[in-house]
C-alpha cells in the first residue's frame, strides 16, 4: 500500500526521482510512472508533484495523480514543500532524477539555483552530486530566457530532453507514443529495457 513513509533502504541505484510539474505533457509522466513501477530493477519511485502539476495531470490524463500513485507499491509520494525530506541532502544516494514534464518555471529555477522547493533542491543536488537528471522540457514557442535556461542547466550537468517523441515505429495510440518516450527517459537514467521500437535503419 503506497503512504508517505519510505521503503526499506535497498541499492542505491535502484532508487529514483520523479518530479511532475505544471506543464501540457502529463501522459507522459504517467507512460514513465508505470514502466518505473513494472521494471523488476527499479526498488523505489520518489514520486514529487506541484500543485499546477497534479492539475495538469487529472486534465490531460483523466484521474488524480495520488490515485495512480496508489496502484503502486513502488511509488513513494513526497510533499513538494518538504525541504527536510530525505533527498534534500547529497549524502543520500539514488539513482538520478526526471522532471517530467519540466515548466520553464522549474527549468529557470534550477538553472539559477534557487531551491524554493523539494523538486528544485532535489534537482540541485543531483547537479552537484554528478547524478542524472533529466529535464523533459515543454514549451512552444521558446524564447530567449527559454533557451539560455536550458543551456545553463545543460552545461550543469542536466539532460535537457524535450517532450519531442518518434514516429518511426509507427505507433497507433496515444499511448503508445508516451510509452516509447518513457523508454527513453529511463536509458538516461541508466535503466536499459530491450525494446523493438528503436531506430532499426
Amino acid at each position: 500500500m503506497n503512504n508517505n513513509n519510505p521503503m526499506p533502504k535497498t541499492d542505491a541505484s535502484c532508487r529514483f526521482v520523479l518530479a511532475i510539474t505544471g506543464a501540457s505533457g502529463a501522459p507522459f509522466a504517467d507512460a514513465l510512472i508505470k514502466r518505473m513501477a513494472q521494471e523488476p530493477t527499479v526498488a523505489e519511485v520518489m514520486l514529487i508533484s506541484t500543485p499546477t502539476g497534479r492539475r495538469c495531470f487529472l486534465g490531460e490524463v483523466g484521474c488524480s495523480l495520488d490515485d495512480c500513485a496508489r496502484r503502486f507499491e513502488k511509488i513513494i509520494t513526497l510533499d513538494e514543500n518538504d525541504l527536510g525530506a530525505e533527498i534534500s541532502s547529497g549524502s543520500v544516494r539514488h539513482g538520478g532524477m526526471a522532471v517530467v514534464p519540466c515548466s520553464m518555471g522549474t527549468l529557470g529555477r534550477i538553472a539559477s539555483g534557487t531551491s524554493d522547493n523539494l523538486i528544485v533542491r532535489a534537482a540541485d543536488v543531483c547537479l552537484k552530486e554528478k547524478r542524472p537528471l533529466v529535464l523533459c522540457v515543454r514549451e512552444s514557442p521558446l524564447n530567449r530566457i527559454h533557451l539560455e535556461n536550458m543551456l545553463r542547466a545543460h552545461d550543469a550537468g542536466a539532460i535537457v530532453m524535450p517532450l519531442a517523441p518518434t514516429f518511426y515505429h509507427r505507433p497507433k495510440t496515444i499511448e503508445d507514443i508516451c510509452d516509447a518516450f518513457a523508454t527513453r527517459i529511463m536509458e538516461r537514467l541508466g535503466i536499459v529495457q530491450e525494446d523493438g521500437r528503436n531506430w532499426s535503419g
